[in-house]
């Protein structure tokens, strides 16, 4: 597990929730999902399988990846305690996928490929 590259990704979740392209929280992020403006679920590694499940059913084409920290963590580097996230940009979601994969997070490669 790279510990910078989760670092990276982190600051990069806050970076997008203030831009604006990155909702909080299941009932969000599976909307999101379901109105086809999210190009990214990111998990955290304690998020139940029943809400992580009910993400992924709203959107399967959606890429998912599990970060390896858990939603305190996560929620530390948005500014509110959460498991689960949508990113709804391209651009953020790419990198948060490179950086992912980096960290040694979990990555679905069923969805949509950003490479």
């Amino acid at each position: 597990m790279d510990e910078q590259a989760i670092q990276k990704l982190l600051s990069l979740m806050g970076l997008a929730r203030r831009a604006g392209k990155l909702t909080l929280g299941a009932d969000a992020s599976v909307e999101a999902a379901r109105l086809g403006t999210a190009r990214l679920l990111l998990f955290a590694s304690d998020l139940s399988p029943g809400t992580a499940g009910s993400a992924v059913r709203a959107a399967p084409e959606l890429q998912t990846l599990t970060l390896p920290v858990p939603m305190e963590e996560m929620g530390h580097a948005v500014g509110k305690r959460v498991g689960i996230a949508a990113v709804l940009d391209d651009g953020f979601a790419r990198r948060m996928l490179e950086l992912g994969r980096e960290a040694g997070a979990a990555v679905t490669m069923t969805g949509r490929d950003f490479s």
